[in-house]
């Protein structure tokens, strides 16, 4: 019998990777969003526009979904600004609301064998303290509220209850070509290149202090998914997920820019949050100008520039605490999987190029 996975936010940074993972690996896929995902695969799939935050309609919807065998949960919500709702308890409670709406009925149909989590390094209050170096997965849950830990309840209790497995998974700073979703940098940071370089300026690096960071691309968070869903040495586990190196962005820098032929310039510290919503008019004419996609600037950005603020550490003149995280565990436990950082940024820069997303100088 042919698997059947469930994955909610397709249309998002994992969850599109995902569906074209598991469609090249030969499963059945019903993708759940708002959204049709943008995917790779000619493979086809169910989509099934569901706004997870309604429990009624949610239950209507799963009725019909037939014989789910896997899930792979990546849908998210998060208020405007980004970072300040992390702290919220609105936010927290309805991203453990969406969950249970969805779980709650597609769970009552018999044929569920497990599902994997989403969390990442908040886990490790990376947002509130400095975090353990590395972190590691053994560690005892840090005690601040987060959304993580009223879903990881949830699905524990659930899981043991009806007796399925579930895995739960922590990437460190996502890299794919989805653009208007919560933390993705290749749209901001192409958009940024373009403004500059319509207005005659360089592509000059916006941000702080040198902050080293770890990143991941979408299609290993994917590849691990795809594995973790019938690997038995993943069965009630949770893996940090990275592409095996650090990296700095003063480094990668050039790189991006030759891929988007532009210029770097010297240093010069902008907020993306404030620059690119006030450039609004500019990245229109470079819509028109370049014949790209009618993606106005506030449906490209959609929480992300804040993101890039938080990752280029905007305004910081000390260095902010690291955010290391071990990959020893998923290693050992199997899965290998590893990626060239740089690469990944210039990959999907060049894959936003070719969908008319950003445009080509």
């Amino acid at each position: 019998m042919t698997n059947t996975v469930l994955i909610a936010g397709a249309s998002g940074l994992v969850g599109a990777a995902a569906v074209d993972k598991f469609l090249d690996d030969g499963w059945d896929v019903i993708a759940v969003s708002r959204r049709r995902p943008e995917v790779f695969s000619s493979r086809d799939f169910r989509h099934v526009p569901i706004d997870l935050r309604d429990a009624d309609a949610t239950a209507a919807a799963v009725a019909d979904l037939g014989d789910v065998t896997h899930v792979v949960y990546t849908a998210v919500f998060e208020l405007p600004g980004l970072v300040p709702g992390w702290s919220e308890r609105v936010q927290m409670e309805t991203n453990r609301d969406m969950l249970r709406n969805l779980m709650e009925p597609l769970a009552k149909g018999g044929t569920l064998q497990h599902v994997s989590l989403l969390q990442g390094t908040k886990a490790y209050g990376i947002h509130l303290h400095p975090m353990p170096i590395p972190a590691r997965e053994k560690y005892a849950r840090d005690q601040h509220e987060n959304f993580y830990w009223l879903q990881e309840d949830y699905i524990r209790e659930k899981s043991a209850a009806d007796g399925w497995a579930f895995s739960i998974w922590r990437p460190q700073l996502i890299v794919g070509p989805n653009y208007g979703v919560v933390m993705n940098l290749p749209p901001i940071i192409g958009a940024y290149a373009a403004i500059r370089k319509a207005e005659g300026k360089p592509f000059s690096f916006p941000g702080g202090v040198s902050y080293v960071w770890e990143a991941v691309d979408t299609r290993l968070v994917a590849d691990a998914l795809a594995w973790g869903a019938t690997a038995p040495a993943a069965v009630g586990e949770t893996f940090n997920l990275t592409n095996g190196e650090v990296f700095n962005w003063r480094q990668i820098w050039p790189g991006m820019a030759e891929v988007l032929g532009v210029e770097v310039g010297p240093d010069e510290p902008q907020s993306m949050a404030q620059l690119l919503p006030a450039k609004a008019d500019v990245w229109d004419k470079i819509i028109s100008n370049h014949g790209l996609r009618n993606v106005p600037m506030s449906e490209l950005v959609g929480e992300s520039h804040h993101y890039a603020d938080f990752c280029f550490a905007y305004g910081a003149t000390e260095l902010p605490p690291a955010a290391f995280v071990s990959t020893v565990k998923i290693k050992q436990a199997g899965f290998t999987e590893t990626w060239d950082t740089e690469e990944s940024f210039c990959y999907w820069l060049q894959v936003l190029m070719d969908r008319k997303v950003l445009p080509r100088f």
